[in-house]
């Protein structure tokens, strides 16, 4: 299940309205409190349901669907954790369309988020002209989901400092929040429907770490790469159709190029072939999302520096940005993928016979 990122800057709940509108007018299956379609509408807007029309969305695990969703219906809250690239973003993107209508109340982790962010800030102008006040506060986006009763998302939250991801603890134990300063006994009490998403990259592990009174606040699920070839070929030829379109760009070609992209993807990050060879697995990120990244990048250079037909040349010299990111090491990796299993494949297919030939002229040492 990879970072299924895509160029279309419009939000899940605008970019599918019309199939979510399909789905509440079908929809008669028992609903939370708070939630805008039942359980069972949102697994069918995730992954798909096409007597309806609605499109699979999330590729790979599908029983982590239902897990996730199980846990925005519990009072835990739902963390995704994963490597770079694995859809985590998507997932959370996707659920808060789908159980609140919006996916736009977000947390950007970072080493500058503050308690402010999680719970309110003040309009000084305001502030200083009347006290506090309503009308001066700043509502977060977690007061204001909590105020209509809707899913929040917090965006690579061991980024933040530990005393910023603590603030949430009380918040999902107690589903509430303080403000004082509007009056001693002032509390803000969650509507139902509230829950809060939470995503960490593996990655990041370590650089904040979580506290343990924190983790058990949450359900934790593990988003894995994509391990099926044929998911993530469909995926990322799904993906390429977004990002041209817009563009009306008419590409050829790109079915035997997307196996190839797919095939070298999944050797590479699992390190091993399909055949069984055992390689040296590189240390830069091998997702589905920069599997797309460099298949868009090899169709613009075959459309607009070559005939538009794509073909394994255009990969080959667009995945080098990719691997050389991380480690110097990298490129003689890849370097030995060339010489050994391109260069087998070769033989046999003319699409990896063009990448293999464009490969072996990259400097990867």
């Amino acid at each position: 299940m990879n970072e299924h990122t895509t160029s279309v800057s419009l939000a899940a709940e605008h970019r599918y309205a019309d199939e979510l509108e399909r789905l509440a007018g079908d929809d008669t299956a028992p609903r939370p409190s708070g939630w805008k379609l039942s359980p069972r509408a949102v697994r069918r807007f995730i992954l798909g349901d096409p007597k309806l029309g609605v499109s699979r969305k999330f590729y790979g695990d599908d029983p982590l669907v239902d897990r996730a969703i199980v846990s925005l219906m519990s009072r835990q809250g739902l963390m995704l954790v994963g490597e770079p690239g694995t859809a985590k973003s998507m997932l959370s993107e996707l659920l808060g369309a789908a159980i609140s209508g919006t996916s736009a109340l977000v947390v950007q982790g970072s080493a500058g988020t503050n308690e402010d962010h999680l719970r309110y800030g003040w309009n000084y102008a305001l502030l200083l002209a009347e006290g506090p006040s309503e009308r001066a506060l700043v509502p977060s986006p977690v007061l204001n989901a909590m105020r209509s009763g809707r899913i929040v998302r917090f965006e690579e939250i061991t980024r933040c400092p530990p005393e910023v991801q603590d603030a949430l603890i009380s918040i999902l134990s107690e589903k509430a929040l303080a403000l004082p300063e509007l009056g001693a006994d002032r509390v803000e009490t969650a509507k139902p429907g509230f829950n809060i998403i939470a995503t960490a990259n593996l990655r990041d592990r370590g650089v904040h770490e979580m506290s343990s009174a924190l983790k058990r606040r949450f359900n934790f699920e593990t988003v894995h790469p994509i391990a099926d070839p044929a998911f993530e070929r469909e995926l990322v030829i799904k993906q390429l159709s977004e990002r041209l379109e817009p563009e009306g760009i008419a590409l050829r070609g790109v079915e035997e190029v997307a196996d190839l992209l797919v095939k070298t993807f999944q050797d590479l990050r699992t390190g091993r072939t399909a055949e069984g060879t055992s390689l040296n697995k590189p240390d830069a990120v091998m997702s589905s999302a920069e599997a797309v990244s460099v298949l868009h990048a090899a169709a613009l250079e075959a459309v607009y520096l070559d005939d538009g037909k794509i073909n394994g040349a255009h990969v080959a010299r667009q995945l080098q940005g990719v691997v050389l990111k991380d480690s110097a090491d990298d490129g003689k990796k890849l370097r030995a993928y060339v010489d050994h299993i391109a260069r087998e494949r070769a033989g046999k297919s003319s699409v990896w016979k063009d990448f293999y030939k464009a490969a072996r002229a990259l400097k990867l040492d």
